[in-house]
């Protein structure tokens, strides 16, 4: 059995992009901390993430439920593909880290990982906003994200520390194998009708919260929208 690792790790300050003028809504000014640079030395981890690390919309990004963002490697060959854009490679999607032999169908809700002298817990899923669609000029990535299923996922930091790329990523716990970050992201946008699941991945400890005030809502019988997530003002 293949014990993941962390190819790249990755951090980044706030980058301010186009042209507040511009025409084409794809070439309007946006900021994002997507725009991130590959570390090799040893960094620090803290509960709210790694040292150097920026996002710009704090309403929906970082904090200790988000503190890294982690994307499996092996997605990027897909995307390849799939969009035909070479630039799409390691680090595209704005991951702090880049693994290798994990991926959404591995990775469950509560798993909890030695990484490095650090001890990180997965929260929740990644849900995909407009900013990689703005960034490679595909009005719906981010839905296109989604619906394949390669979101990537947070960890929250339970313990600080240094880390590196490179290590090994250690399971020291996996309290709902039933939960993988596959199954979160079925329940959230291919099964929203199915109320006995919003109920149960509700009830899950370790789900971040802002997921489960999502699923409180539709338990509550509330709809919504992720046109507004996904298409963001790419789209008029």
């Amino acid at each position: 059995m293949n014990i993941p690792y962390i190819e790249k790790l990755f951090v980044g300050k706030v980058k301010q992009i186009g042209d507040p003028d511009a025409e084409n809504r794809m070439d309007r000014s946006w900021e994002s901390g997507m725009f991130k640079n590959s570390v090799a030395n040893k960094i620090w981890l803290g509960e709210t993430g790694l040292t150097g690390d920026e996002v710009a919309d704090k309403k929906n990004h970082g904090g200790p439920e988000k503190a890294i963002f982690s994307y499996s490697a092996t997605h990027y060959d897909s995307w390849k593909e799939e969009l035909d854009i070479e630039a799409i490679g390691i680090g595209a999607m704005g991951e702090n880290i880049a693994v290798r032999f994990m991926d959404e169908h591995s990775v469950c809700i509560g798993d909890t990982y030695q990484f490095g002298d650090a001890i990180i817990q997965v929260s929740q899923p990644r849900r995909p906003c407009w900013k990689p669609a703005r960034r490679f000029r595909i009005v719906d990535l981010a839905l296109r994200i989604q619906q394949t299923g390669r979101t990537g996922w947070y960890f929250r930091v339970l313990k600080e520390g240094s880390v590196q790329s490179g290590q090994q990523l250690t399971l020291l716990e996996r309290p709902y194998p039933e939960w993988t970050i596959a199954k979160c992201n079925e329940v959230m946008y291919e099964k929203k009708d199915d109320v006995k699941l919003a109920e149960e991945l509700h009830s899950c400890k370790f789900l971040a919260e802002n997921w489960k005030r999502t699923l409180a809502k539709r338990l509550a019988g509330e709809k919504s929208s992720d046109d507004k997530r996904v298409f963001g003002p790419n789209k008029g």
